[in-house]
């Protein structure tokens, strides 16, 4: 081959690379839908981790307005977490078994997206009566928990078991949120900006952590 004509050839070739590439990169991007979560409401849920009042309802399913305590005494509302991705669980301080694990993994999530505003924490506990505002504090502080990201909370028993039942799923057992009645979940739910919950995923699991985290992402690149 000559050798000049082959020096004038290089930079063609070199373009056509680059184009090959682009062109590949752009039918990939096509071909590859972007993942996205589904929008769960009542009648997508196993039909035992909802109330028998909503288990019917199959579209436009929000987490209702709730009123919350927090660690420091503060009122916790729904506009506290307005245009935020967050992540809930239900707990009590006193738990030997699940909860000190559970709290651990939403360290771990609290860690990973601690300098992302987008991202916040939420844990109501299942005993109110016995975790006052003292004790939720002691259990933040020793749990490393940043106020700004995630709020422990207490407040009403029968609120705290309908929002669990009726907004969250996240329990089998049904019952009144009554004196004797006591839920026990392991179960994280994510809500999007919208009040609509996207993921249930297993709080003691490592491996369902890793998937949260991942989805957590997933719903911010959505909300772009």
């Amino acid at each position: 081959m000559d050798l000049k004509f082959f020096k004038k050839s290089v930079p063609t070739l070199i373009i056509m690379a680059f184009f090959s590439v682009g062109m590949i990169y752009a039918i990939y991007t096509l071909l590859t839908p972007e993942k996205r979560l589904p929008v769960f409401n009542p009648a997508d849920v196993n039909p035992k981790l909802v109330d028998e009042s909503v288990v019917h309802i199959r579209r436009n399913h929000k987490v209702a307005d709730f009123k919350l305590i927090n660690q420091n005494g503060e009122i916790v509302t729904q506009e506290d977490y307005k245009d935020k991705i967050y992540v809930t669980d239900f707990f009590f301080t006193r738990c030997m078994t699940i909860c000190p694990v559970m709290t651990n993994n939403m360290g771990k999530l609290q860690e990973v997206f601690k300098n992302d505003d987008d991202i916040k924490f939420l844990s109501l506990s299942v005993t109110p009566e016995m975790d006052s505002i003292p004790v939720l504090k002691e259990y933040a502080i020793k749990k490393g928990v940043i106020d700004a990201k995630w709020n422990i909370t207490t407040g009403d028993k029968k609120h705290i078991y309908e929002l669990a039942r009726k907004s969250y799923f996240a329990v089998l057992d049904e019952g009144d949120g009554g004196l004797q009645d006591f839920i026990h979940t392991e179960n994280f739910i994510l809500v999007d900006k919208k009040r609509q919950i996207r993921g249930f995923y297993d709080g003691t699991d490592s491996k369902d952590i890793e998937r949260l985290t991942a989805d957590i992402k997933i719903l911010q690149n959505e909300s772009k």
